[in-house]
């Protein structure tokens, strides 16, 4: 079973830093930073497990001896560990950047091991640092960083309180968008864009990929729907995408179903790469308030944006009926994608999407 995993820097992050000579090398520079105690236990305590990763230049040479480094991190652990703190495992690198070893952050050689070892559930574990090192650690792992900032509380309450979620706000002189998705929240939401049919059909993606999904948005409809459409697609589209993250441990790839006398059909990849196609023979010009002609831009839009691969596809029918067919078979087709799948860690060979 996997887990998420926290990989801490030392460093700036849960001790002091000295300013001098960026060594801990004694007990009288070891100086716990504010809160690091507390917010620890809270996030073990949460399901996170420990691991520290730190840069410690030269460690072993005559400028930082091994002794005087055991000295300060000897200390350090034993009073982490007396307050129930727990790292899985302490890892170092002990090099200079002009040595160019494999193991110095960010590059990702001390968590090699660990890594193969299919324990680390990376699409909920985080680095965390001061330094973009370690956010360059984050990326090269396929993980969120967070850079710490001098509040352990406002970490605890980001990782706490995590989904996966996105917020786009698009103000233009032809629309007005805010749209806010939450893919770990079920059904709910409110959607208003003034085009009543469009809402039904906004409605059949939140419902049916079982989301969180707010839409607010208004526009020049007084001239037609068109700008109204094509941005709402975009602003959906980039709110997926954030919500998305680093797309660990998903499906990926997702469906056909029937709506009354039409078969539709939704083929989605959360590749990262834009591309859409519609193969449709609408029977009518209109259904509702709606221009069938705006479900193309809408669902181009959006996957452009989104960074998706989407095929849509539907049979001959009712007009209506054709239209809410290919809303809900994206819906149900973006919710299989969506859905976690903790057997792999990203669903891709070349280990990120």
């Amino acid at each position: 079973m996997s887990n998420p995993y926290l990989f801490i820097d030392r460093d700036g992050t849960i001790i002091e830093e000295p300013i001098t000579d960026k060594q801990v090398d004694s007990l009288e520079k070891l100086v716990f930073l504010p809160n690091v105690i507390p917010a620890l236990l809270q996030l073990q305590a949460a399901g996170y497990r420990l691991v520290m990763v730190s840069n410690q230049d030269g460690l072993g040479t005559d400028s930082f001896p091994t002794a005087d480094f055991d000295i300060a991190q000897d200390k350090m652990m034993n009073i982490l560990n007396s307050q129930g703190i727990k790292f899985d495992e302490v890892l170092i690198c002990p090099h200079f950047d002009e040595q160019n070893c494999d193991c110095r952050k960010p590059k990702t050689g001390l968590l090699t091991e660990l890594m193969r070892s299919g324990k680390v559930d990376l699409a909920r574990s985080f680095v965390i640092g001061d330094r973009q090192t370690d956010i360059g650690l984050a990326n090269n792992l396929c993980c969120e960083g967070i850079l710490y900032d001098g509040s352990w509380d406002a970490i605890v309450t980001k990782l706490t309180t995590a989904n996966r979620e996105g917020r786009v706000t698009r103000n233009t002189k032809e629309t007005q968008i805010d749209v806010q998705i939450n893919l770990d929240q079920t059904k709910n939401g409110e959607i208003s864009t003034g085009l009543g049919f469009f809402d039904h059909m906004l409605d059949q993606i939140r419902t049916h990929a079982n989301i969180g999904l707010n839409i607010q948005a208004t526009g020049d409809l007084h001239i037609d729907e068109h700008h109204l459409v094509e941005d709402i697609g975009i602003a959906l589209g980039l709110a997926l995408k954030q919500a998305l993250g680093t797309k660990t441990q998903i499906g990926r790839y997702g469906f056909a179903l029937p709506m009354d006398e039409c078969k539709a059909e939704a083929q989605i990849d959360l590749s990262g790469r834009a591309s859409f196609v519609l193969n449709a023979d609408f029977s009518r010009e209109k259904v509702g308030d709606l221009d069938v002609q705006m479900v193309e831009h809408f669902f181009k839009s959006l996957s452009d944006n989104a960074a998706m691969s989407l095929i849509l596809s539907v049979s001959e029918g009712n007009c209506h009926h054709q239209v809410e067919g290919l809303f809900k078979a994206f819906a149900r087709a973006l919710r299989a994608a969506i859905a976690k799948d903790a057997s792999q860690q990203t669903a891709s060979s070349k280990g990120c999407l």
